[in-house]
């Protein structure tokens, strides 16, 4: 059935997801984009295409400071491309006026998921998360929850907020893009005007 067919010719599309890691921004976002018919951008994955390098790398090598510039200058160019669904990273939110720009610029989406199901989904994927290497268990839900706290008032700036702590199979995916893309869909046909900033 495809009755999430492409919008207006006309109506330019940016629909910006945001969520702690782990949230499902890419796994949503990608299939999200096929559904609406739009491109899609990791903005991590256009770092890492700019800048030839891992984001680990230029952590590793300039430090958060130095990132955080570099991911806020790609934000800046990802925010001028029209009809794309954009899955940003973890912090992307929380620095300069990322928040703002997004809500600005298009629809932005809170993916949020309760502490104890982003650290059962991050426990497999510590290896590739630095920042989670040694920490397991208690210590890894500690974290998580003390990070979050910090993050989750940007997050919370965003126009919608969206749960997808059941995303367990591809039929879970299926399902929560099926009501993601008509929450996004009633958001972009009837917005909420945002004071300039």
């Amino acid at each position: 059935m495809h009755y999430l067919c492409r919008m207006n010719e006309s109506q330019m599309i940016r629909i910006f997801l945001v969520g702690y890691m782990g949230a499902g921004k890419t796994t949503l976002g990608k299939v999200l984009a096929r559904r609406m018919h739009l491109s899609y951008i990791d903005t991590d994955q256009f770092i890492e295409n700019r800048y030839r390098k891992k984001v680990s790398d230029i952590f590793a090598s300039g430090g958060e400071t130095q990132f955080r510039s570099i991911e806020h200058r790609m934000l800046c160019e990802i925010v001028e491309i029209e009809n794309v669904v954009i899955s940003t990273g973890g912090g992307l939110p929380c620095f300069y006026d990322n928040m703002e720009r997004m809500n600005r610029a298009g629809t932005t989406v809170y993916l949020d998921v309760p502490v104890a199901e982003l650290a059962t989904r991050l426990k497999a994927g510590r290896t590739v998360r630095p920042v989670l290497q040694n920490r397991s268990g208690e210590e890894l839900e500690d974290f998580i929850r003390e990070n979050l706290a910090k993050r989750r008032p940007f997050y919370e700036q965003a126009r919608l907020s969206f749960n997808t702590e059941q995303i367990h199979t591809k039929c879970d995916v299926e399902a929560l893009v099926e009501k993601l893309a008509l929450l996004v869909r009633g958001e972009i046909r009837h917005p909420v005007s945002l004071p300039e900033i």
